[in-house]
């Protein structure tokens, strides 16, 4: 253990061990796979990231080594812990540097956006020494002024290769072309079952590796085309998704995302209706339903059934509205009364 130590000191990594792990110290050949959590923070004890609070949840990381990930430390330091670990590593500078790119993917991921967003213009030692805004005041600092870090890691599980089953982001293009229509089928059936966020994350997973795959493609070829045809009714999936999850802001970016490419998308116009009408956007809604209506005449009974709902809706709404001005005017009159009378 004293020359793992050493080793790492030599290579500007520096590890305290927090609490000891269990068993004998793995080998970890390539397709390792490592899960653990993390927490990053500045040398001054100021936290950036935390894998147990990230997106308002506790979710792991997982790595599969020998998969060149973007944070190649972590790959470095994981093979020197048991599990049960828990250990700091404070890292140089040259280990760091890649970090606010790595940390903004994992932030996209935990709250379901796109792993790329926000990195779509420039890339790797280009991107983090621009000044290109991350979205997150703590990244754009990093990123202008890169630092030592220290990430506390606690070592939950080592699997062995072969012993599990590959995640989608550890698999090649050609697994992951493959993948795509099972997981599109479990993101359904999960759905039918009513487990709408575990069916909203299976439909995300899948967009994701296809926008993965996506990215190597030139915008408009046929095989970016193609992806894309791919991506938009699991898309459309996840905006139904999330408007029973009562995230109807989401559903307006996806559809207009998927209007914008694709004006003739009936179900498009029709998932965006339906989220206006959720947000009292009534014109818009109103402007949507006539688009679905002249696209798809079918969809008329379904249309006239949303207007309904959305009129009695905006009915209530002005009712409560009512009410409370009338209080409202009624107690202000009393104030006023009793002001005089006093």
């Amino acid at each position: 253990m004293e020359e793992i130590d050493l080793k790492l000191k030599a290579d500007g990594i520096q590890k305290k061990v927090i609490s000891p792990g269990k068993g004998e110290l793995s080998t970890f050949p390539n397709g390792t796979k490592v899960k653990f959590h993390y927490r990053t923070s500045l040398c001054d004890g100021t936290v950036l990231d935390d894998s147990r609070t990230m997106g308002g949840r506790s979710k792991p990381m997982e790595l599969i080594l020998g998969k060149k990930f973007k944070l190649p430390v972590w790959e470095q330091v994981v093979t020197t812990m048991r599990e049960g670990e828990i250990a700091d590593f404070t890292c140089d500078v040259k280990h760091t540097a890649l970090y606010p790119l790595v940390s903004l993917s994992l932030r996209n991921i935990s709250h379901g956006k796109d792993p790329l967003e926000g990195q779509r213009h420039c890339c790797g030692i280009a991107q983090v020494h621009s000044h290109h805004s991350m979205g997150h005041p703590d990244l754009d600092k990093l990123q202008t002024n890169p630092q030592p870090l220290v990430f506390t890691l606690e070592m939950l599980e080592i699997l062995p290769p072969g012993s599990f089953q590959l995640e989608i982001w550890a698999m090649t293009d050609e697994e992951k072309m493959q993948a795509i229509p099972q997981i599109h089928e479990d993101g359904n059936a999960l759905f039918k079952s009513g487990d709408i966020s575990a069916a909203a994350e299976k439909y995300y997973s899948a967009i994701a590796c296809l926008k993965n795959l996506q990215m190597k493609e030139r915008p408009g070829d046929d095989q970016w085309i193609k992806l894309d045809l791919m991506i938009t009714p699991l898309l459309l999936n996840y905006c139904q998704c999330k408007h029973l999850l009562g995230q109807y802001y989401e559903v307006l970016e996806h559809c207009s995302s998927i209007i914008n490419k694709y004006d003739d998308n009936v179900k498009a116009y029709f998932k965006r209706g339906k989220a206006h009408a959720a947000v009292w956007n009534e014109a818009e809604a109103r402007a949507d339903f006539a688009r679905a209506i002249k696209l798809d005449p079918s969809l008329e009974t379904s249309v006239a059934k949303e207007l309904r709902a959305m009129e009695d809706r905006i009915r209530e709404k002005q009712k409560e509205e009512k009410g409370r001005y009338k209080n409202l005017f009624n107690y202000n009159s009393k104030a006023s009364a009793a002001a005089s009378t006093g």
